[in-house]
């Protein structure tokens, strides 16, 4: 950590240079004798990427950065302020503390939170960031995070932790396949904590991770602006009730729709002409794979087996997704009859690609108008023209 990065000369050189081409400024020379061209640009690539995910150190003073990768890899605030509301305070230990946002907002909650990392300079790194912000309750452990667990004499209220993908390959992996190993470490865990919220990318299947981890009491699927962003899975030891499979869409408001694992419901299927309104779920929904119960929750009817769509009369605002108003709805071969036609595609459960039914029938973008290429049970291939009321 070079020190030199946080002179106000340097800081001013930094936010005056944010729209300026890095890799430029990597291969000029550096105005600064104490630091690097390399290190100049490290910082202002840095900051660039924290300007929307992460408002409050993009927006402060004396903020040090890690190279890039660290912003990529971080929750974002949104997130992170998100899974602080899932504690009742007391003391949490985050194993895998990394940038350290997690750590701050759980700081807003907990009486006291240690933040563990492996890597020592992010550690001192994050330490003087979060010092900077006035998250004075944090203590930051350099080091791996299960060896002081182990050490450790007390007991947490909760752990945290986020284990990295050990390989990138394939989009199925396993918990089993991530570093910390938490499988291998569960009674670890579980004796140091009254519960334990482990952190995996939407990718993991959730059935899989349950039986992975057979201590699960909820599983929370987060997302941002239709965008699964995280699984959150909660563990503890005694407690002998069903899983609960929670779908939080975090946009200008929360709006949540709750199962319990395997719940079942009967789908009712839209017959003949389509109501008044179009319900996308939101991708939160959609990872929960609870297609039966989310029309029953909100009264919707599904369009058909495979269709993830539903159809109402009525606007209901509350529900996690986009709400569609249908104006028409046309075959292909009406379509074909169409001239100067306007709108964004939609394919659901449709045999073609959006970009090649876009060519085929000349389809222009808008900016409230759709078209939504689907199949419904009662009329098959349809397309609907519409108007979005509700993005998220």
């Amino acid at each position: 950590m070079n020190k030199s990065i946080l002179y106000k000369e340097v800081q001013a050189y930094i936010s005056s240079h944010l729209h300026t081409d890095v890799h430029q400024l990597a291969m000029a020379k550096s105005p600064f004798e104490h630091l690097s061209s390399k290190e100049l640009a490290v910082q202002i690539s840095s900051k660039k990427k924290a300007e929307k995910k992460l408002p409050t150190w993009f927006t402060a003073a004396q903020i040090y950065y890690p190279e890039p990768l660290s912003i990529e890899q971080t929750s974002s605030e949104t997130t992170a302020a998100y899974k602080a509301s899932l504690i009742d305070g007391g003391t949490l230990i985050d194993l895998t503390g990394g940038f350290g946002v997690d750590s701050y907002y759980f700081s807003k909650k907990a009486e006291k939170v240690v933040h563990c990392e492996i890597n020592t300079e992010l550690s001192e790194i994050t330490a003087h960031n979060l010092k900077t912000l006035g998250a004075d309750h944090i203590q930051c452990i350099a080091g791996d995070g299960l060896a002081y667990l182990e050490a450790y004499s007390g007991h947490f209220n909760t752990i945290y932790i986020d284990p990295a993908r050990r390989s990138q390959s394939g989009k199925v992996f396993m918990l089993k396949d991530c570093t910390p190993n938490v499988i291998e470490n569960m009674d670890l865990l579980l004796s140091k904590s009254d519960q334990v919220i482990i952190k995996t990318s939407p990718l993991l299947d959730i059935t899989a991770g349950i039986k992975e981890l057979q201590f699960v009491t909820e599983v929370y699927i987060v997302s941002t602006r239709n965008e699964c962003k995280e699984l959150l899975f909660i563990l503890k030891r005694h407690q002998d009730t069903p899983i609960k499979i929670i779908c939080s869409a975090i946009n200008e408001s929360i709006k949540q729709f709750s199962t319990e694992l395997y719940q079942e419901a009967e789908v009712v299927f839209t017959k003949g002409q389509l109501k008044e309104y179009i319900y996308e779920p939101d991708a939160a929904l959609l990872k929960s794979g609870a297609f039966s119960l989310i029309g029953k929750t909100y009264g919707l009817e599904k369009l058909q087996e495979q269709t993830q769509l539903y159809t109402s009369d009525q606007f209901k605002k509350e529900f996690p997704g986009r709400i569609f108003k249908i104006t028409e709805t046309l075959t292909a071969a009406d379509l074909k009859k169409e001239k100067e036609l306007r709108g964004n595609i939609i394919v659901r459960n449709y045999p073609d690609k959006a970009e090649n039914l876009s060519k085929k029938y000349k389809i222009k973008p808008a900016d409230d108008q759709f078209l939504i290429f689907t199949k419904s049970r009662s009329a098959g291939l349809l397309i609907i023209k519409a108007q979005i009321l509700q993005y998220y």
